[in-house]
């Protein structure tokens, strides 16, 4: 490492939390949000009977998303501003304060936005588009908003839900959040050594060149969350027992469809592609008894070498982490290279690992097409992928700079198409003209440690999330149930792939997706169509680079099925999810061939599993 990872810069944001512009910017928000509930009544905007708009009706209705365009874009710049600061310093008491007080005094909106749907559907939003303007440029939206009137609790009880969300299911939230990026983790080392490190970092040493440091981080993992696991059971548990009732009340069969109509993608589009899915693990299994034979491991792979790398030395210093995002960018497009370099130059991006920091890495949105990045980045290539991931997060955000914040509303599974393109991108970059066994089985190794975790590792979330949903509608999880149902879940995805007995029983403590809902088959979703669109990229760049950024752009604005249609994908089709994991099938196949001649890597203390570990 040559070069030590960067801090983000927040003062073009905002100088401090203690700013006077700051304090404007939150008063000036909250006094907005009154006036809108104000209007909302003074306009009749409720549930009513259901008849044809009038001329008046247009004019509330351009009024409000109006309104709430403005609203929604000045809240987006102070929430940002707050998360950015709560995620990398979890003991920043005073920033912590306000963003309850911010999710408190806008807590509103919510019921506001139901009220919405409800009149929308009475009086149509098609008649509606036709008669108001802002309802034309919105009538996506409108269609959406009228279809989800059906599944609302009443008026009053919808207004106590959101105001009671900041002291539940966002309380429980805050505590994982506060739980696990505090927690420190205690490594014990060959020769007596021992570490104290906090938890981002050990979860970093998973991609360490040393054996010996890749499982003293595994066990002092393990140990580290089993620690505060009763307090992480809790927080679990509280929000998916409010996720329960509040769906029950609004009539959702289950908790996995509200998630599906908000991400516009329908049952049979998810069923499809989670066979598709099924149907390849074979073949990742197959590349991960490769490793795990390259690696000198006879029963599988262990936990721990999920990310070892398979050359030593090659740990990435920055500097060397940006020039190869660089390089992959600017064989796209130079607009794809203009944004990393701003986000380089304009210090978008906080990668420094350190105490209080949260793991994990996400890009947010700032104003217009500004965003800010956070990862933590430990030198490994599969750090790069993530840099490159998260700049394509904010590609889209460029994409979309001109929608109003109504229509940048991008579900999860879409969200996802930029940012694992632009990871194609790099490893394509990284891997063409290579030669050398040694050097490509490196780097297919890198790209299938990623895609391994976004097939399998997800589809065991998403199994571990689906039963524990059903069994929480009818009573609370203890830890031991908690991990007994998370091992099940590895085993059916990961199957023989990995060591039975070296599995990871608290990865549902590790995840904070699981406090949004079903916050884990949108990546499948976004490999798989992501790969679908790189192989029209090949077929046709110049035709693909005409409409890429239109179908960026549009996001918000139309269903998975018709977005996907601009390229001739079906979405619906078993056929276009297993010809984009048949690439993947593909690299498996290289990748056992190399692995073949590979010799072992691994030392021989690493070759045999100590029982004392399990």
């Amino acid at each position: 490492m040559t070069a030590v990872p960067p801090r983000w810069d927040l003062t073009p944001l905002f100088a401090s939390v203690d700013d006077r512009t700051f304090a404007g910017a939150t008063e000036a928000i909250f006094a907005a949000v009154d006036r809108l509930a104000a209007r909302y009544d003074e306009l009749g905007i409720r549930a009513i009977e259901p008849r044809m708009p009038t001329t008046g009706d247009a004019a509330a209705l351009d009024e409000i998303l109006v309104a709430t365009n403005e609203l929604q874009g000045a809240l987006r710049k102070v929430s940002t501003f707050l998360y950015a600061l709560v995620t990398t310093d979890s003991r920043d008491e005073r920033a912590a304060a306000l963003t309850v007080e911010l999710q408190t005094r806008t807590a509103a909106l919510g019921p506001l936005a139901k009220r919405l749907g409800s009149w929308i559907a009475a009086l149509g939003p098609e008649a509606l588009a036709a008669r108001s303007a802002q309802g034309a440029t919105h009538q996506f939206a409108l269609e959406r908003a009228a279809e989800g009137a059906d599944y609302q609790m009443g008026e009053a009880e919808e207004s106590l839900a959101a105001d009671l969300a900041p002291s539940s299911g966002l309380a429980w939230q805050r505590l994982h959040g506060d739980v696990s990026s505090q927690v420190m983790v205690e490594l014990e080392l060959p020769g007596g050594r021992t570490e104290r490190v906090p938890m981002a970092e050990a979860r970093g040493c998973a991609t360490h060149p040393d054996p010996d440091r890749r499982r003293a981080a595994y066990v002092g993992e393990l140990a580290a969350w089993e620690s505060v696991s009763v307090p992480l059971a809790a927080a679990l548990n509280g929000a998916k027992g409010e996720l329960a009732v509040l769906n029950r009340r609004r009539g959702w069969p289950d908790d996995l469809e509200p998630v599906l109509r908000a991400n516009h993608v329908d049952r049979g589009t998810l069923d499809a592609m989670t066979a598709a899915v099924v149907a390849s693990l074979p073949a990742f299994r197959r590349y991960l008894r490769a490793k795990a034979a390259v690696l000198g491991h006879a029963a599988g792979l262990p936990w721990w070498e999920l990310f070892a790398p398979l050359r030593a030395g090659d740990a990435v210093s920055w500097d060397e982490a940006t020039d190869l995002v660089r390089t992959a960018f600017a064989g796209y497009s130079p607009a794809l290279a203009a944004l990393a370099e701003r986000a380089f130059t304009e210090r978008w991006i906080d990668a420094e690992i350190r105490d209080g920091k949260r793991s994990g890495a996400y890009c947010a949105g700032v104003e217009d097409d500004v965003s800010r990045v956070m990862m933590n980045f430990d030198g490994s290539h599969d750090a790069v992928s993530t840099l490159a991931h998260e700049l394509g997060h904010a590609y889209h955000n460029v994409a979309l700079a001109d929608r109003t914040p109504i229509q940048r509303r991008t579900p999860m599974a879409l969200a996802e198409t930029a940012s694992i393109f632009c990871e194609t991108l790099l490893f394509e970059a990284a891997i063409d003209g290579v030669v050398d066994p040694g050097a490509r089985l490196a780097l297919l190794d890198t790209h299938l440690v990623g895609a391994t975790q976004v097939v399998v590792d997800i589809h065991s979330r998403f199994r571990f999330e689906t039963d524990l949903c059903a069994r929480r509608r009818r009573t609370t999880l203890s830890v031991a149930e908690l991990c007994a149902a998370m091992l099940e879940a590895q085993d059916a995805a990961y199957g023989d792939g990995l060591d039975a007995e070296h599995r990871h029983p608290y990865m549902w403590a590790v995840k904070p997706h699981y406090f949004t809902a079903f916050y884990n088959w949108p990546y499948t979703y976004g490999l798989l169509f992501g790969i679908g669109l790189y192989a029209r990229h090949l077929a046709d760049p110049e035709r693909f680079r005409a409409g890429y950024d239109d179908l960026l752009a549009g996001t918000g604005m139309a269903d998975a099925a018709a977005l996907g249609a601009a390229f001739d994908i079906d979405v619906r089709d078993g056929a276009f999810w297993t010809a984009s994991l048949d690439v993947l099938r593909g690299h498996v196949d290289e990748y056992e061939r190399l692995a073949h001649a590979a010799r072992p890597v691994a030392t021989p203390a690493a070759k045999t599993a100590d029982p004392s570990l399990r």
